[in-house]
């Protein structure tokens, strides 16, 4: 696919501008900002900004699509996440707040032009506890606003191929926040010869005059500024004939609000410039053109400023120094050329805590003013506040005498804090990674969670994790578009002389920034297509548990906080992935239990086909009592599902036991209630304290009728021939293990051949939230409809959405059966 064109990325770039600044100026908040999906579609990417600058929110630039953050979940589920104040965003996002503990409020909205989603647009808000957020009028006006920016991005990509996608390394176009105007300009083109003057409106402004009634005569102009300035103003044409520009000139222009207010007359300064048009190299000296700047608001300003004791300076929203007044730099001890554009934790030792750059960004934020003490050495105790407000903050800093020692104490050497909180991006990756490892159980399941967090966060394309077996190294886990990336690692003695094992038997990180580096220190290695590396040891309890590896197509300058980030996680990392490893061990030990308590096949039975399938839980080690059997008697068959209590080592032996009662009751030809009944009775005397639930259906092939009983089970569903489906209303008996006496009535059911039952465990309708009701009757309806050329395929459709299910809370069981068929039959556990 070709690149885009300059005109196409300014196009697109217009209108991601012009999204951002309606929604933040047309609900009142202070900033907003537009992220775009990445080409790999891991993360978002940072496309505008409106206001708050992107540097201000540290990590925020490119952001998992799977992270808990309000604008990924937006564009992952493509619903609007509204967060009144900070109270509610700690209870739905509380690593959010704690890697941004400001009041703030905030409302994140998928863009996306029909069922695509391109990306999310956010707005922020200051917002003190108990606030109310955006009214739904407010909140339906952000979602319009995403939806024309997502329509106009689809037509963009309809006319010109832009994918619409944003590349880790782009730059966001930034829109600052508005602001007062001090300083205003306004254009011309005096044509010498005629004297006529073509000006634009905002000259005009500045002159007072009517855009639609001026009459475009030099004249009209002249009359308008202080007679003693008149003179100077035609010396412009003959010096523009003359020299061919005008060099700066300051002229008075009546104030004409003046006239009015005060019935006097009342100038304010501007200063003049141009210069003549030329024709090729030749200038035409009969054509001026230039400009009329109006700084009078800004100079009055900031000579008012000057003149004040005590010391003022603006910053703008990044932090930066864009004006201190005299008594502030001698305040802070630092002349000016070395403190504009510059922060004040930077250049001033003495202000370097990073408490002073949180007590900003916290300002910033919250849009609330900050205060704090600090101490200029030796002894000079300085009181600063913080004003800010969407373009910028105030400050005002003061001397006071010495605090007394109680609060003295609690000022650090270098400015107003003891303990200054950990910088915003190291500490949301931290909390970032660690949250979602602590969801992680399988050693897989870790290695996705590295993939999906690094990769994003440091902008990488590959990633590859090996592990130590026999003191060699032994690829675990890979992910890029680079098939062949480090397989010469693969099979490595731990001793060798390469970046992967070094890096694990030193402890220390390797950080390679070109494939030149690589060759210094290690010729002879294949580089591939990769540029740059991270090499990770990953050392849990001083055990070696191997290597995780960061590869980059193009060149990586890690920075010191990249590295600091990185090293820090590998620890996170390892501990995980050794936890994994004790967990897969013992979780193939249970599953082996379990697999060996159900049957290993389906005995063949003539008349009918079955088919099983058996589905484990995802959710932690613990085996279910899931168990399904299908026994053989004198005059039938007799079809057994049951489920018994919790998930642990005693609910899988407590179902080996029950399911062992049944085909011992069912062996001697009892009914299928006295079969029940004794299994219940079982279940009491064995008094492991459990419950289960149990359904048998006895089926005779020649009478076309079954017998069916349940303990408490969920019902079974019928198809018949004719493709309707029921769920069976049988006469339901109590729990198994509840009562000695309990009774369990049959129920008759009419079987017509082809004829298809479904016996399954709850964990196959139960949904977390929902009716189990609501599950049992999808399940009807899938059965009803789906269409299969075998018992097998039926069974796999029925278990289509389970597979697919990353999370499975509970084991899944479920038997099929065909009546009035041959014998073939089929377990598939």
């Amino acid at each position: 696919m070709r690149g885009m064109t300059v005109g196409e990325r300014a196009e697109r770039e217009d209108l991601l501008a012009a999204a951002v600044v309606e929604a933040v100026e047309g609900t009142g908040a202070y900033a907003g900002s537009v992220f775009l999906r990445s080409r790999d579609r891991r993360s978002i990417v940072l496309a505008a900004t409106c206001g708050t600058p992107p540097s201000l929110l540290g990590g925020w630039r490119l952001i998992p699509v799977n992270s808990p953050i309000p604008v990924a979940v937006a564009y992952s589920f493509g619903r609007t996440v509204h967060l009144a104040d900070a109270q509610e965003t700690m209870r739905r996002y509380p690593q959010l707040a704690v890697a941004l503990p400001y009041a703030f409020g905030s409302c994140s909205v998928p863009v996306g032009a029909g069922r695509e989603i391109f990306g999310s647009l956010a707005i922020v808000w200051a917002a003190p506890t108990g606030s109310e957020g955006l009214s739904k009028a407010r909140r339906r006006q952000v979602r319009n606003i995403a939806g024309r920016l997502g329509n106009s991005l689809a037509a963009l990509r309809a006319r010109t191929g832009d994918p619409v996608e944003c590349d880790p390394v782009t730059i966001p176009v930034e829109i600052p926040a508005p602001s007062a105007t001090a300083v205003r300009g306004g254009l011309f083109d005096w044509d010498l010869d005629l004297g006529a003057f073509t000006v634009d409106d905002e000259l005009c402004a500045i002159f007072g005059l009517d855009p639609r009634a001026f009459d475009g005569r030099a004249e009209t102009l002249a009359s308008c500024l202080h007679p003693g300035d008149r003179a100077a103003f035609w010396a412009c044409a003959r010096e523009a004939a003359g020299e061919g520009r005008i060099t700066a000139r300051r002229l008075r222009i009546r104030d004409r609000v003046g006239d009015r207010s005060s019935g006097g007359e009342r100038y304010r300064t501007v200063e003049w410039w141009g210069r003549v048009l030329e024709v090729g190299d030749v200038p035409t000296r009969t054509h001026l053109v230039g400009a009329v700047v109006d700084a009078w608001a800004g100079s009055a300003a900031v000579a008012a400023v000057e003149r004040l004791r005590d010391g003022l300076f603006s910053l703008a929203p990044d932090g930066r120094v864009t004006y201190a007044n005299h008594s502030a730099l001698q305040l802070l001890g630092l002349p000016g050329d070395e403190l504009l554009g510059r922060f004040l934790w930077d250049v001033l030792p003495w202000l370097s805590d990073p408490d002073i750059e949180y007590r900003h960004r916290s300002a910033m934020i919250s849009q609330t003013p900050s205060s704090f003490l600090a101490r200029r050495p030796p002894d000079q105790w300085l009181a600063v506040s913080l004003h800010p407000q969407a373009d910028g903050v105030t400050g005002r800093v003061a001397p006071v005498t010495r605090p007394p020692p109680a609060v003295a104490a609690t000022v650090s050497p270098a400015a107003g804090s003891a303990t200054p909180p950990a910088r915003l991006g190291v500490m949301y990756h931290v909390l970032q990674l660690g949250s979602a490892l602590t969801e992680a159980v399988t050693a897989r399941e870790v290695c996705e969670v590295v993939a999906d967090q690094l990769l994003p966060a440091f902008g990488g394309q590959q990633l590859a994790i090996y592990v130590v077996r026999n003191a060699t190294m032994q690829l675990l886990f890979h992910t890029g578009h680079h098939e062949d990336f480090l397989d010469w690692l693969q099979d490595v003695p731990l001793h060798a002389r390469m970046p992967g094992t070094e890096a694990l038997t030193s402890g220390t990180p390797l950080f390679i920034e070109s494939q030149q580096d690589l060759d210094r220190g290690y010729p002879g290695i294949p580089t591939g297509e990769v540029s740059s590396w991270a090499y990770l040891p990953l050392i849990a309890s001083s055990r070696p548990v191997g290597t995780c590896v960061l590869g980059f197509d193009d060149i990586h300058r890690f920075t010191q906080k990249d590295r600091g980030v990185l090293t820090a996680l590998a620890g996170l990392i390892a501990q995980a992935l050794e936890r994994a490893r004790l967990y897969d061990a013992e979780f193939a030990v249970a599953r082996g239990l379990q697999q060996a308590l159900l049957p290993h096949r389906l005995p063949a039975v003539p008349g009918i086909r079955t088919v099983a399938r058996y589905l484990p839980g995802t959710s932690g080690m613990d085996i279910g009592g899931d168990w399904y059997d299908v026994i053989p008697t004198t005059r039938g068959v007799s079809l057994v599902i049951g489920d018994v209590q919790g998930h642990s080592i005693a609910a899988a032996a407590t179902m080996a036991q029950l399911r062992s009662a049944v085909r011992a009751f069912t062996a001697v030809d009892h009914t299928p209630g006295d079969v029940m009944a004794g299994v219940n009775r079982t279940l009491l005397d064995l008094g492991p304290g459990l419950l289960a639930s149990c359904c048998s259906i006895h089926l005779e092939p020649r009478s076309h009728y079954a017998c069916a009983v349940t303990a408490g089970h969920p019902p079974p569903l019928l198809r018949r021939p004719d493709g309707t489906t029921d769920v069976l209303d049988l006469d339901v008996g109590p729990l198994l293990g509840v009562e000695c006496a309990s009774a369990y009535p049959p129920t008759q059911i009419a079987l017509p051949p082809g004829s298809v039952i479904a016996l399954y465990t709850d964990g196959l309708v139960e949904e977390p939230g929902a009716d189990i009701d609501v599950g049992i009757d999808r399940l009807r309806t899938t059965l009803a409809h789906a269409r299969a050329d075998s018992l097998d395929e039926l069974a796999d459709r029925l278990l289509h959405n389970a597979r697919g299910s990353s999370y499975r809370a509970d084991d899944i069981a479920l038997l099929l059966t065909e009546y009035g068929s041959g014998p073939r039959h089929r377990d598939d556990t």
